[in-house]
C-alpha cells in the first residue's frame, strides 16, 4: 500500500490517522459520559480525567497534523463516480464540521482544565477534589460539540454504510475495509 492517497484510494498515512482518530474519539465519548455522572472527589473520576486531557490533547494534535497532510503532503482521492451533487456536499460538510468541532472541543476542553485550576491536580499531584467543571463557561461548549461530534459520527456511519450495502459501490475499501471493486 502507498503511503500516499490516488486518485480511488486514500494511503496508508491518512487511512492510520483517521483510524486511530476515529478509535481515540469513540473512547473519548464514552470517557466523558462516564465522567458526567462521577462525583468530583471520586479518585477514578480523577483518573478517567487525567486519561482523557491527554488523549483529547494528542487527538487535536494528530488533527492538525491531519489538516497538515492534506495542505502539504497529500491529496484526497477523487469523489465518487455517480453520486447527486447534494450528496457530495453533504460529504464535504460533514467532513469538514468534523476537523471544525475537534479542534473547538480541543480548545474548550484545554480552557476549561486552565480557567478551573484542575491542572494541578490532575498533573502535578494538587490535594482536593475536581472542581466542578459545570461552573466555567467552555464546559457548556465542549458538552454540545461532543453531542455535535456524535451526530456527525452518526452521519457518517450511516453514509459509509448505506454506500456499503444499499450502493454497493464498495466505498469502505478506500479507507481499508474490504477489497476494491
Amino acid at each position: 500500500m502507498a503511503w500516499k492517497s490516488n486518485a480511488h484510494r486514500y494511503g496508508a498515512v491518512a487511512m492510520a490517522m483517521h483510524w486511530v482518530t476515529a478509535v481515540a474519539i469513540l473512547g473519548l465519548l464514552v470517557s466523558g459520559l462516564t465522567m458526567a455522572d462521577m462525583a468530583g472527589a471520586d479518585p477514578a473520576k480523577q483518573s478517567i480525567v487525567r486519561t482523557h486531557v491527554i488523549i483529547g490533547a494528542l487527538v487535536v494534535l494528530l488533527t492538525l497534523l491531519r489538516l497538515a497532510w492534506w495542505l502539504l503532503a497529500d491529496r484526497k482521492p477523487d469523489e465518487p463516480g455517480g453520486q447527486p451533487r447534494w450528496q457530495a456536499l453533504a460529504a464535504r460538510a460533514v467532513h469538514g464540521l468534523f476537523y471544525v468541532v475537534i479542534v473547538v472541543m480541543g480548545a474548550s476542553g484545554i480552557a476549561t482544565i486552565l480557567l478551573s485550576g484542575a491542572g494541578d491536580i490532575l498533573f502535578s499531584g494538587a490535594p482536593g477534589p475536581l472542581p466542578d467543571f459545570m461552573r466555567y463557561p467552555p464546559r457548556l461548549a465542549h458538552g454540545l460539540f461532543a453531542w455535535t461530534l456524535m451526530a456527525l459520527i452518526g452521519l457518517h456511519v450511516a453514509a459509509a454504510l448505506y454506500h456499503q450495502f444499499v450502493l454497493r459501490d464498495r466505498l469502505l475499501s478506500r479507507m481499508g475495509l474490504g477489497r476494491a471493486a
